[in-house]
């Protein structure tokens, strides 16, 4: 199962369809915006063997700028990504695809060595190397899910702290 609904919450459990789904949507976005990018990258929770997710790819497309980045957007609405501005975060690119009804992979145009680039793949290998905090991580998804089920901003502002404490830890096992 791919795709939610767009504004809800509904996680399950982990399948590695996923990372072939997400194979398969790099290959098209390297065909449509690769003169443009340096790398695209699998992130999110869906990215991470065994962790529970909400059934949407999570795509992470690095440019060297976001000047860069803009000659992206018609190439990606053009292969029927939905571009949403910044998505309420600054220094990205955001885009959402498939309809509403069913939203199955959201892509995020950042700088290639800037914040949310470093953000997105530290937390990413982290937990993938760390299955405690994975396990942890779900049981606060699963949690937050039954409590906000139509309210994905509420259930986003719910992961924030754990999300702050593995970024600080994956920093900082980085530094070593």
């Amino acid at each position: 199962m791919i795709g939610l609904p767009s504004g809800t919450v509904k996680i399950v459990p982990y399948t590695e369809e996923w990372e072939r789904l997400f194979e398969d949507e790099r290959r098209l976005l390297w065909s449509v915006i690769g003169n443009y990018v340096i790398d695209i990258q699998h992130v999110g929770s869906t990215s991470i063997p065994g962790l529970a997710s909400k059934p949407i790819i999570d795509i992470a497309v690095f440019v060297t700028s976001l000047k860069v980045g803009e000659k992206c957007i018609t190439p990606l609405e053009e292969a029927g990504y939905e571009f949403r501005q910044d998505g309420g975060i600054l220094g990205r690119y955001f885009f959402a695809k498939s309809s509403k009804e069913n939203r199955t992979h959201n892509l995020h145009v950042e700088e290639m060595n800037g914040e949310f680039w470093e953000n997105h793949i530290l937390f990413r290998d982290y937990l993938r190397k760390h299955k405690e905090d994975v396990i942890e991580y779900a049981d606060l998804k699963l949690e937050l899910a039954l409590k906000y089920e139509n309210d994905r901003d509420s259930y986003a502002s719910g992961k924030d702290d754990f999300i702050k404490r593995i970024l600080k830890k994956a920093k900082n096992e980085k530094r070593f």
